[in-house]
């Protein structure tokens, strides 16, 4: 990972924002600007450089992981020693503090600004390490690509696993444990295994419902590996589908295929979202489709671009999306499909292509 270009292209973003120094106090930001993956640090960076601030627990890992800034091992709070650094540092006058507005608390907020004395103004930053985010490098799309394929072969154990009677939990441990033992670090996020009436609810966590005789299965679910996060969605029929059900389910299939064909760049996020919609519009089911088409992921699963109405972020080469239309009747069922794909110029990719036509189990 280029770690130091990150500091330097980052180092000029701040000048353009008009700001002198930024706190970087997310972790998935700290690591993809330095590559520190502990629980507690934050990072200083502007045209005095960069500087790296941890405690005790994580002096050995720091040093293994961190490259570029300088780094503090600190005997307090990493964010405390970063701030009486900045107190004790020699500026002729007011200097532009950037704060991730996200991640700083209010009680954080008035540390800051109790140390700092008024020598330093807080300024909310813009997000300006997750617009770097938004385009992958060729490192990261390696490991995109792993970890979607990693996810994508657990399906098999989910279709094995899925049967009447099975309880959505069971179903869901025998894939987070041959997950593990595949080699993923954890899941990406709380398995999804939602059966039968509950196949409509859009997030529905495995819970300790059985699966019924027959119905609708939606299995979502991502792996993290070598720290970059996998989304997927399959959605199966236990016994014979009506023909209703058959409609729907392939609405949502076309609707993301739709969606998956409207992507390169160029093409704006709300474009790509508006392609899902129209078919499923067409089908009657608009009203059905609660959430927005597909978002952007990497080091966190829920990363930017959101592929919604309304967002005229233009996607580019090299930004890594989900596509994932859904429709949902409430008391009734559900059906979601999702793949995750790498914007090129001319279209995109899309990463461990898989059957998604309806399997009966």
């Amino acid at each position: 990972m280029d770690h130091s270009g990150r500091q330097r292209r980052l180092q000029a973003a701040l000048a353009e924002s008009n700001l002198d120094t930024l706190l970087v106090t997310h972790p998935p930001n700290i690591r993809y600007l330095c590559g520190f993956t502990g629980s507690a640090g934050v990072l200083l960076t502007g045209d005095r450089g960069t500087t790296f601030f941890t405690d005790g627990r994580y002096r050995t890992q720091a040093r293994a992981e961190v490259v570029g800034p300088r780094i503090v091992i600190a005997r307090k709070s990493p964010l405390l020693a970063a701030a009486e650094f900045l107190a004790a540092s020699r500026i002729r006058s007011v200097t532009r503090l950037g704060l991730e507005s996200q991640s700083v608390t209010l009680g954080q907020h008035e540390q800051l600004r109790r140390i700092l004395k008024g020598k330093w103004k807080l300024v909310s930053a813009p997000p300006l390490v997750e617009r770097a985010r938004m385009i992958k490098d060729k490192e990261e799309i390696r490991r995109i690509r792993a970890s979607v394929q990693l996810g994508a072969s657990l399906f098999q154990i989910a279709r094995k696993t899925i049967r009447p009677g099975v309880k959505e939990v069971d179903v869901a441990a025998a894939l987070e444990y041959e997950a593990r033992r595949a080699g993923a670090e954890g899941m990406s996020f709380s398995t999804i295994i939602a059966a039968g009436k509950r196949s409509a609810v859009v997030h529905g966590r495995a819970s300790e419902a059985r699966i019924p005789p027959c119905g609708f299965v939606v299995c979502d679910f991502g792996v993290i590996l070598a720290g970059y996060c996998s989304d997927r969605t399959r959605t199966v029929h236990v016994g014979r589908p009506t023909r209703s059900e058959r409609q729907m389910y392939q609405a949502v299939l076309d609707a993301q295929q739709a969606a998956i064909a409207e992507v390169r760049g160029g093409a704006t996020a709300a474009a790509v979202d508006k392609a899902a919609r129209k078919i499923l519009r067409d089908n009657k089911l608009a009203k059905y489709f609660t959430h927005s088409t597909g978002h952007g992921l990497g080091l966190e699963i829920h990363e930017a671009p959101r592929l919604a109405a309304g967002q005229e972020q233009v996607l580019e080469p090299g930004m890594v999306i989900t596509i994932e239309p859904g429709a949902y009747i409430p008391g009734k069922h559900g059906v979601r499909i999702e793949d995750v794909v790498v914007v090129t110029s001319t279209g995109c990719e899309v990463l461990a292509p898989t059957h998604n036509e309806l399997i009966v189990v």
